[in-house]
């Protein structure tokens, strides 16, 4: 994606089913987990680079006993900073006590971070907040071993306010109204209530309070807990939480917006956002990794014994199709398919626009993560050629000569690596007076690549902001001569905010938003955008089922041809010699690609639950009153 967006964050679970013994035996150490979560964190980085944390639990510790053990961090390489910190304590507690080399019992006891209990996450900052409080996962402290509640996850809510309203309700006082906090807050305010009756009933029945702890942690009944904290959820979300005597879940939102997948077998339980990440971590075929399905949530307790339990009603499934586009990593089984058909499916825009002439056109990508569907896009030139040649030989018959069918043969898509990126300038780029220089650099160009007066299309991932584009990339192509240049998008036009994870949560950032305004503009319809804002500021006090997306309605009389012309214009620099022209995949393309994932509403506007439109017209009020602010 040449217009970088923060999004997303990536969680991992471990939790081992052996005591670590088995561990130091088998694999030859007893911190096999935290090198497994290492290895885990690492494969998600993708996810987030903004910080990260990781969190552990020992199992079964004596009183006094540390067994809870936490590091964050929001250093530039997050990652490399926690495990470097977690390697010092280890490595330093080793040398001070040789004794603690060979005795596990001893490691466990004394090295904080080792334990059979692990809890990994990656972020990026939203909206630029990026201190040490914002980096997961957060920690809910109590003397009770049960009520300790460590919670990280790959969400956002639509409803905070809501949320927040109802911990007052019971009486709280939450130090933040983020929805990581009062996620965070909900949750615990019923593991306590469960603990407290459960600790009542067992007094009851005779035992003493000391007798009263385990007792607690076998008959604490999670899925309960969180069907009664997420009833009122509105957002997307895989959530993963631990509880300090040992049990542990992750729970999806009812439409599946945000990935989880899952392995167990008879070592280790493992949770984490992308299925790729799971098996070349643990060296599983992708068959034995199991997608955890929409509203259901993954429970293990702490004698091991592990669910998956129905916690809300799954509504209309709506995964993420970004996912499939961008986020996620290339290298899941079906991921990898779906680029490559987004390629392939978009292709028929292509031919139009070189007017067929593939001879005189060059193929390329940007950024790297759109190499798959360039695959794709080729393979689709490919065998359009090759449907050609068979017609040209055919026409002939035998009169070819060797010469003509070496001719024809001869004619292949010419692909070339034009443009490269050289340095990741956008990390100090801090002067308005100095940044469009500086972005102009970005990429490298490769010369002789084009010949003047080809066509030139290239590939992205999606079109966003097209920031980069008019300020680098097309100036620096155009350096090459071509004739034309074709920048094919292998997503649709972006046109509404997200609001259940992805940093996209302003309307006026997004160029096919600008681009229905200046078709407004135009045609005299600028009215339209009056009218819009009415109908939102109508609806503000309205409830959420009831709230309709007007926004949908600026871009209503255009087709999506006239968006992506008036984009191209607006795209191009007023100094480019070659013609410009954007093309965008179709939604219903989209969809035969990623038919799993039909999450579509920063396309189409229809968002899967009753909070987004809420928010859609939100942003659009903030946008018509000058209001530089999140909508959600």
């Amino acid at each position: 994606m040449s217009d970088a967006i923060k999004h997303e964050c990536g969680i991992s679970v471990i939790r081992l089913l052996k005591p670590l013994e088995y561990y130091k035996e088998k694999y030859g150490s007893a911190f096999y987990g935290v090198n497994k979560m290492y290895l885990m964190m690492e494969k998600q980085h993708n996810r987030g680079q903004d910080g990260a944390g990781f969190a552990s639990i020992k199992l079964d510790v004596e009183a006094g006993q540390r067994y809870i053990s936490r590091v964050r961090s929001c250093q530039q390489q997050p990652i490399q900073d926690i495990f470097a910190q977690i390697n010092e304590r280890i490595n330093y507690e080793l040398k001070e006590h040789p004794e603690y080399e060979d005795d596990v019992d001893l490691q466990k006891k004394n090295i904080p971070y080792i334990g059979e209990l692990l809890l990994g996450h990656v972020r990026y900052g939203t909206f630029g907040k990026n201190s040490i409080e914002s980096v997961h996962p957060f920690l809910r402290q109590n003397n009770w071993m049960h009520r300790n509640l460590i919670v990280a996850g790959n969400f956002n809510m639509t409803n905070v306010n809501e949320l927040f309203d109802n911990l007052i309700q019971l009486g709280q006082h939450p130090k933040e109204m983020a929805d990581t906090v009062t996620v965070m807050e909900k949750i615990g305010h019923f593991l306590d209530d469960a603990v407290a009756k459960l600790y009542k009933q067992i007094k009851k029945e005779g035992y003493t309070k000391q007798q009263a702890s385990p007792l607690i942690a076998e008959r604490l009944k999670v899925a309960k807990i969180l069907r009664r904290a997420a009833k009122n959820f509105d957002g997307g979300y895989t959530m993963a939480g631990l509880l300090g005597h040992g049990d542990a879940f992750v729970l999806r939102d009812p439409a599946g917006i945000r990935p989880a997948y899952y392995y167990k077998d008879e070592e280790i339980v493992v949770v984490a956002s992308e299925r790729p990440a799971i098996q070349t971590v643990f060296n599983v075929p992708f068959e034995k990794v199991q997608e955890l399905e929409p509203g259901n949530a993954i429970i293990v307790k702490k004698n091991g014994n592990t669910q998956i339990k129905q916690i809300l009603e799954p509504t209309e499934r709506k995964a993420c199709s970004f996912e499939r586009i961008y986020f996620s990593r290339g290298s899941d089984k079906e991921i990898y398919q779906e680029r490559k058909k987004l390629g392939k499916l978009v292709f028929p825009q292509i031919l139009k626009a070189i007017d067929n002439d593939i001879k005189n056109t060059v193929f390329s990508y940007i950024p790297n993560t759109a190499e798959t569907s360039f695959f794709g896009m080729v393979k689709e030139a490919q065998n359009y050629l090759n449907k050609k040649k068979e017609e040209q030989i055919l026409s002939i018959g035998s009169k070819i000569t060797s010469k003509q069918l070496h001719e024809i043969l001869e004619v292949r898509p010419r692909i070339e690596k034009v443009a490269i990126k050289d340095a990741k300038l956008r990390t100090f780029i801090t002067q308005d007076d100095s940044r469009d220089d500086l972005v102009a650099h970005v990429y490298d160009i490769s010369y002789g690549s084009v010949r003047k007066g080809d066509n030139l299309v290239i590939i992205d991932d999606s079109i966003v902001r097209g920031t980069t584009l008019k300020k680098s990339i097309l100036k620096i192509l155009d350096r090459l001569s071509p004739k034309k240049i074709i920048v094919v998008s292998s997503a649709p036009q972006i046109r509404y905010p997200d609001c259940y994870g992805i940093d996209m949560a302003k309307l006026e950032d997004f160029i096919a938003f600008k681009a229905a305004l200046a078709l407004h503009k135009e045609n005299n319809t600028m009215h339209v955008i009056e009218d819009i804002y009415k109908k939102c500021i109508d609806q503000v006090k309205t409830k959420d089922k009831d709230v309709i997306n007007y926004v949908k309605e600026i871009y209503s009389p255009f087709t999506p041809d006239q968006i992506s012309a008036k984009i191209g214009e607006l795209l191009s620099p007023p100094d480019i010699k070659a013609e410009v022209q954007i093309i965008y995949q179709s939604v219903s393309s989209l969809h035969e690609a990623c038919p799993k994932n039909l999450g579509d509403w920063y396309f189409t506007g229809n968002y899967p639950t009753p909070g987004g439109n809420r928010v859609v017209n939100r942003a659009f009020i903030n946008f018509y009153e000058g209001k530089n602010e999140r909508a959600y």
